[in-house]
C-alpha cells in the first residue's frame, strides 16, 4: 500500500463534558476514501494548548508520506499564529501532510512542479494555511470574549452561578481511585482527563481534611 494512503486521525473536543462520538465518522470516511488508518488519537483538551498529550504522541508517531486527518483545522490548533505555524512545521518536518476540510492541499502538485511554478504553489499553500490557522485563533478569541461578556452580565444581574460540576463523574472518579486504579486508569475508565482526576481527588482530600478539623 502506498505510504501516501496511510492516515493518522486526530479527534478533539475542548472539555470532558463534550463527546467525541460525532467525529468518529471521520475514521469511517477516511477508510472509505482508501486510507489505511494507522491510528486514531482522541483528545479532550483545549486547542489553545500546545502540550496536548495525544497530539504530541501523534506527531511523534508520524512517518514520511503519511496524512493527518481531522474534522477542521481548529481541531489541530487554536494557538496564536506563531505557535500554530510551529506546530504545523513539526508535522511537515516528519514528512507528513494535512488532509483537512477547508485547507487546500497543493503539496502533491507542488512536488510535481519545478522552478517558479513550484515556488508559487508552495507560497500559496503557506498563505492559505496561515489564513486558516489565524481564523481558527480569531474564532477562539471571539468565543472567549463573548463568554466573558456573558459572565460579566450574569454577575451584574446576580444570577451567575459558575459552571456546574459533573457530580456523577466526580463520584465515579472517587470510587475508581478508592478501588486502587491509577490516575491514568481512572481517567480512561471515567472517560476524562488525568487533570480532572487529580483535581477531583485533591478537592475530596481537602473536604475530608476540613471535616476532620
Amino acid at each position: 500500500m502506498p505510504a501516501s494512503k496511510i492516515a493518522r486521525v486526530y479527534l478533539r473536543v475542548s472539555t470532558d463534558q463534550q463527546d467525541l462520538e460525532r467525529q468518529e465518522a471521520i475514521v469511517t470516511n477516511a477508510k472509505a476514501a482508501g486510507f489505511y488508518v494507522a491510528c486514531v488519537y482522541r483528545e479532550k483538551a483545549s486547542g489553545a494548548r500546545a502540550d496536548r498529550p495525544e497530539l504530541l504522541r501523534m506527531i511523534a508517531d508520524l512517518q514520511p508520506g503519511e496524512v493527518v486527518i481531522a474534522e477542521k483545522i481548529d481541531r489541530i490548533s487554536r494557538l496564536p499564529l506563531p505557535e500554530a505555524e510551529k506546530l504545523i512545521a513539526n508535522i511537515r518536518d516528519k514528512g507528513a501532510r494535512l488532509a483537512i476540510p477547508g485547507v487546500v492541499d497543493l503539496s502533491e502538485l507542488a512536488a510535481a512542479s519545478e522552478g517558479l511554478a513550484k515556488v508559487v504553489l508552495e507560497s500559496v499553500q503557506d498563505m492559505l494555511l496561515r489564513l486558516a490557522l489565524q481564523m481558527a485563533r480569531d474564532d477562539y478569541e471571539t468565543r472567549r470574549e463573548r463568554q466573558e461578556q456573558g459572565i460579566a452580565i450574569a454577575k451584574s444581574k446576580g444570577v451567575y452561578t459558575g459552571r456546574k460540576a459533573d457530580t456523577d463523574r466526580h463520584a465515579l472518579i472517587l470510587s475508581l481511585r478508592a478501588a486502587g486504579n491509577s490516575i491514568a486508569q481512572t481517567a480512561k475508565l471515567a472517560k476524562c482527563s488525568t487533570g480532572l482526576v487529580k483535581l477531583v481527588a485533591k478537592s475530596s482530600a481537602a473536604e475530608q481534611t476540613g471535616a476532620k478539623a
